[in-house]
């Protein structure tokens, strides 16, 4: 029997249809754009169970309403070779159809499986952390890792899977030994590059995570879509906190918004940093506009709770009528989910939406009512520290614009904890301790903010 490059068995008859495999492989757990062709090579061979999952797998990951329905056809071909496949295909043969079926509670069961008796299948490890982290359920990533280190010690990607299930527990130091780790493997390993730049950001280590990201530039080819705007994203943080406006909207134009349009995290991506710019002050122009636009197919899309909130913010600031859609879409969502996701539609993601809507539109006290009703609970949401900080964000400027100075004040300085130096931090906590009377204090803000401008000007 043939193996993957992981040492797995497969059952496979043709070699294109093995190098397919191989390069899905190597494809998915690198971010890289060669994972696609196994499309092709299920569309060509459709005896084998494994290339038609791995076909459908890459469907479901579009996160749009009709994933499911696309990912079908290779669904049906797996199922009918699943009889002479071997027990680890038939697994992830039963967790695609899982995953089509919306059934996420069987889902994480397969995955389950697989991790216990196939630790060398780093597929169906990666694909477990996914379903985990969109729930937030940062400790079962690291469980799920750590389970099959042992057996992977030798590959870059699982120490980079590691370190970003560590960051997201909040063991720091235990996920930059990790990322060192994949590093020293693999320089060429962008999830470990970006969770080195999530400990850095958190940390507080803004020059440091910017001169990391832009001298691991020359690895970023051959990224699909999400990783090289993603990793764009990060560096466009460093450069909002150093007070460099025209980098971030050169890293907008240039690399965040443009490589696929149409793609759920590129959209979202792109939601976050224009609304980031905008509360820093940064003047947008039509850039809402154009990114509406390609939001507007999105106006009943509740696939994942913590891309809907996104899109209706970024429907709302085009000014797009799909956004009041959308939120309608969420009420409806949020009566008649199934139990499993029931809580986080009607508990969070619902008066985040309406807090998220609100902003958009100019009103600050519904955007602070909102907001504060979602935030205890966001992380059940899903998505990162560093992209939930966006809610985070957002609650403030409508603190901050509601003339709640005290919550203002109060929210500020914990941020300069961890952004000691930052421009943004800086400059709005000089005009709310102006506000308040406080203008030693205020000067001493002014103060560290022009001195950051200077460094990077």
């Amino acid at each position: 029997m043939q193996q993957d490059s992981l040492g797995n068995p497969v059952t496979v008859a043709r070699g294109s249809t093995l190098r397919a495999l191989n390069e899905f492989v190597e494809g998915y757990l690198a971010y890289e754009t060669r994972a696609e062709s196994i499309v092709a090579a299920a569309d060509a061979d459709p005896d084998c169970c494994l290339a038609n999952v791995y076909a459908g797998f890459l469907w479901m990951f579009l996160e749009a309403p009709d994933a499911a329905l696309r990912a079908a056809k290779y669904l049906a071909a797996a199922e009918r070779a699943a009889a002479g496949a071997t027990r680890r295909e038939q697994l992830n043969t039963a967790l695609l159809a899982a995953w089509a079926a919306d059934d996420i509670p069987e889902t994480l069961r397969v995955c389950e499986r697989l991790g216990e008796e196939f630790p060398r299948d780093l597929i169906a490890v990666k694909t477990h952390q996914y379903f985990e982290f969109n729930r937030g359920n940062s400790p079962q990533m690291l469980r799920a890792a750590l389970r099959v280190l042992p057996s992977n010690s030798d590959v870059a990607y699982m120490h980079g899977m590691l370190a970003f299930a560590y960051e997201q527990c909040h063991l720091l130091d235990e996920a930059e030994r990790a990322t060192r780790t994949a590093l020293s493997l693999r320089r060429k390993e962008p999830w470990a590059q970006h969770a080195l730049a999530h400990v850095m950001l958190t940390r507080g280590r803004i020059d440091e995570g910017a001169l990391f990201l832009e001298g691991m530039q020359d690895t970023w080819v051959g990224l699909n879509s999400f990783m090289i705007t993603h990793l764009w994203w990060h560096l466009a943080l460093f450069y909002l906190s150093q007070g460099r406006n025209d980098a971030v909207l050169e890293a907008y134009d240039r690399h965040c918004w443009g490589v696929a349009k149409n793609y759920s995290q590129d959209q979202i991506g792109a939601v976050s940093l224009l609304a980031r710019m905008e509360v820093t002050g940064i003047d947008v122009g039509e850039r809402w506009q154009d990114l509406g636009s390609h939001l507007a197919a999105r106006a009943h899309d509740t696939v994942q709770p913590f891309l809907t909130m996104q899109y209706v913010y970024g429907l709302a600031r085009a000014g797009r009528v799909e956004a009041e859609e959308l939120v309608e879409s969420v009420h409806q969502r949020a009566a008649n989910a199934c139990p499993f996701v029931r809580e986080v539609w009607r508990d969070v993601a619902l008066p985040a939406c309406e807090g998220l809507y609100a902003h958009a539109r100019g009103d600050f006290d519904g955007a602070w009512r909102h907001l504060g009703t979602a935030m205890p609970r966001m992380i059940e949401a899903g998505g990162s520290h560093a992209q939930r900080d966006l809610f985070e964000l957002l609650m403030l400027d409508a603190a901050i614009k509601s003339e709640r100075l005290v919550a203002a004040q109060q929210m500020l300085e914990l941020r300069r904890g961890t952004d000691p130096d930052g421009v943004p931090v800086n400059s709005a906590l000089r005009d709310i301790y102006e506000k308040l009377g406080l203008t030693d204090l205020a000067e001493q803000c002014a103060v560290r903010a022009a001195l950051t401008r200077s460094r990077h000007s």
